[in-house]
């Protein structure tokens, strides 16, 4: 302020500052952030902080808890329950398939013979398909077996290949034992079985390479004869279909032509001709006679009487198991047709009576 001297060293109020004592210090307020308070008040407290940035933190192990030993059980009935014992009646068991040295031959063997079977007995149960059923199949030849359904034609077949095991009797093919010496057999025997059962998510081309590799060929030789054999059936151009997609004869040829790929000596076809247009059996029957005059033996079951009159050299007519007629086609039939022989053995020929209500239509 203007007239007013200020002295050295003092405040404006005159005072001295070093005689002025120091202010005590209030502690400065913390300050406390709304999350805290909210813990606080809700009872929760807030972890403390780490004493050291240095300190790890490590989980505790886990603990694993030993395994409970079981107790020891015993098979015993409790004391306390004793069980009544039940009554259990086993089941006799099955004879044991006697072994070809064991069966006494119901013939020599003839030298010319590419399949003996001999006594073949098969049951099912208590139903027998097969009686001890004997066949002598000359080499070079083609035999053809007939009979009503459930004769028991499919039956010998299956055995006579090795599909089904007989209960009695033995199946020789060229002298090697069916089931005594099985690879010998099988590798000379070629086979159309029951109900084709093919692979038939491959290829046509794919099912005749794969059966010409299972049979032991190489791959130029089964490329080789695919092709021959596709255009020998005339189904060259459905080689890459698959099979599922055949139409029913298509599908017998194709395994026609997979049992033929490793050219076996004798061929065993279950009714070969079912389902195949006429065009196609006439051209089958052409491959198996070349194959037959070749020196090959085809034996095959049919229901076409006929045929079988036409193109086989022998033939066996089969009622319930058991060989009725057997010999050469001329043999069998003698003066009559082979289908009024078949008719006048095997019986069950029925006059049709009755039924006057199909006479009359419903509309």
């Amino acid at each position: 302020m203007p007239g007013v001297r200020k002295l050295a060293g003092r405040d404006p109020a005159g005072h001295d500052p070093a005689d002025r004592k120091p202010a005590a210090r209030k502690p400065a307020a913390r300050k406390v952030s709304a999350t805290s308070q909210a813990a606080s008040k809700q009872g929760v407290r807030k972890p403390a902080a780490a004493k050291s940035s240095a300190l790890k933190l490590t989980a505790p192990e886990p603990v694993v808890p030993e395994p409970a030993i079981p107790k020891p059980f015993s098979l015993a009935p409790a004391a306390s329950a004793p069980l009544d014992p039940i009554p259990v009646t086993l089941a006799p068991e099955p004879a044991p398939v006697p072994l070809a040295a064991d069966i006494p031959l119901a013939a020599d063997i003839p030298l010319t013979a590419a399949l003996f079977i001999d006594s073949l007995v098969k049951r099912f149960g208590a139903t027998v398909a097969v009686a001890g059923l004997s066949l002598v199949v000359n080499a070079g030849t083609i035999f053809g077996i007939v009979g009503p359904n459930g004769a028991g034609k499919t039956t010998t077949l299956s055995m006579a290949t090795g599909l089904l095991r007989p209960d009695a009797g033995r199946v020789l093919v060229n002298g090697a034992d069916v089931w005594r010496d099985p690879l010998t057999a099988k590798r000379q025997i070629g086979v159309l079985p029951d109900r084709m059962r093919l692979f038939d998510r491959l290829t046509g081309a794919q099912l005749l390479y794969y059966t010409g590799v299972l049979r032991g060929l190489d791959r130029a030789t089964v490329k080789s004869r695919s092709a021959d054999l596709a255009g020998a059936f005339g189904f060259h151009d459905a080689m890459d279909r698959l099979v599922t997609d055949y139409s029913a004869g298509m599908t017998k040829k194709i395994a026609l032509a997979a049992a033929m790929i490793h050219s076996p000596r004798i061929l065993i076809l279950d009714e070969p001709f079912e389902a195949v247009d006429p065009v196609s059996t006439a051209n089958i029957i052409a491959i198996l006679r070349k194959y037959v005059a070749a020196g090959g033996t085809v034996v095959l079951s049919s229901h076409s009487m006929d045929l079988i009159q036409r193109f086989c050299d022998s033939v066996a007519i089969v009622m319930d198991g058991r060989v009725l007629a057997a010999g050469t086609v001329a043999e069998v039939r003698g003066a009559s047709s082979l289908e009024e022989r078949f008719v006048e053995l095997v019986g069950g020929h029925k006059i049709a009576e009755g039924m006057e209500w199909l006479h009359s239509f419903s509309d």
